[in-house]
């Protein structure tokens, strides 16, 4: 190439095609051929190029590339970053979203003079409602982490934590939303059991989350707040209420932060 990639995802999964998505609605068609993915699956190549025209989809990374997203499995992180080691030019910027593979794995495997951040998005994110949290390396500058802000911010919003907090965000936002499938699980089956037809309390429960959830985002209003608004003494929701904290609905949220926060320190850890 004359020019180098401006970025090169490597791994072409569902959270790379994301960000990808994310990132492209906000160029103009030229662009695009600055933007490069390295996927080892014909069947996947096939579609990312059909999915996303006019970037260039690839077997292995032969061209010098600015930065890159490493977005391989966690056992593949460290082949992932020394093939691109030699590649990297310019503000050679890396942005990890591996679970569990430190900053200093990553500066080692891919070389002292890479700017190295760490991050850890969530699913979310393949609806442009993602939350992620990060971290930058010690050769990371400022400009270094606002670049990787602003990528993942295309796609929910991002924040940045000192690293040693980002087991906490997996805990929180990364294994979050499968605590609200589960909540979603158990509000469509309540539904049934007081019934409901299994299609109405589905309906019902996705947008009571929907809309509770945005409310909250948009409103500004603590959630204590809101959660008191529409409880009226003696009423209903107070009897829902009840029956929740009795059956230690807030601490079971509590230790299930606390567990996937301390088994991503374990898997941290190797």
């Amino acid at each position: 190439m004359s020019s180098p990639y401006s970025l090169v995802f490597i791994g072409g999964g569902n959270m790379a095609e994301a960000l990808l998505g994310g990132i492209i609605s906000g160029l103009p068609d030229a662009g695009h051929a600055s933007i490069g993915v390295v996927e080892t699956i014909p069947a996947r190549r096939e579609y990312l190029s059909v999915m996303f025209p006019g970037i260039t989809v690839m077997s292995e990374l032969t061209d010098p590339v600015e930065a890159v997203v490493i977005a391989v499995k966690p056992n593949d992180v460290e082949t992932a970053c020394r093939s691109v080691s030699q590649q990297l030019v310019g503000p050679q910027r890396l942005l990890s979203i591996a679970a569990g593979i430190t900053i200093s794995q990553l500066e080692q495997w891919v070389g002292a003079s890479a700017k190295v951040i760490r991050s850890m998005p969530n699913t979310p994110a393949l609806v442009g409602q993602g939350a992620a949290g990060l971290s930058g390396g010690t050769t990371a500058s400022a400009d270094d982490v606002s670049w990787a802000l602003d990528l993942l911010g295309k796609v929910g919003i991002a924040v940045e934590v000192p690293e040693a907090k980002l087991d906490a965000v997996t805990g929180l936002s990364g294994s979050g939303p499968a605590y609200v499938f589960l909540v979603a699980e158990a509000m469509i089956e309540a539904g049934v059991l007081v019934g409901l037809p299994r299609d109405t309390a589905e309906k019902l429960a996705k947008q009571t989350l929907l809309g509770a959830a945005t409310l909250l985002v948009q409103s500004g209003t603590d959630a204590a707040i809101l959660r008191a608004n529409v409880t009226s003494p003696g009423g209903t929701t107070a009897a829902g209420l009840r029956a929740l904290e009795q059956h230690g609905v807030r601490a079971a949220f509590m230790d299930a932060v606390s567990a996937a926060t301390n088994r991503a320190h374990e898997l941290a850890a190797g």
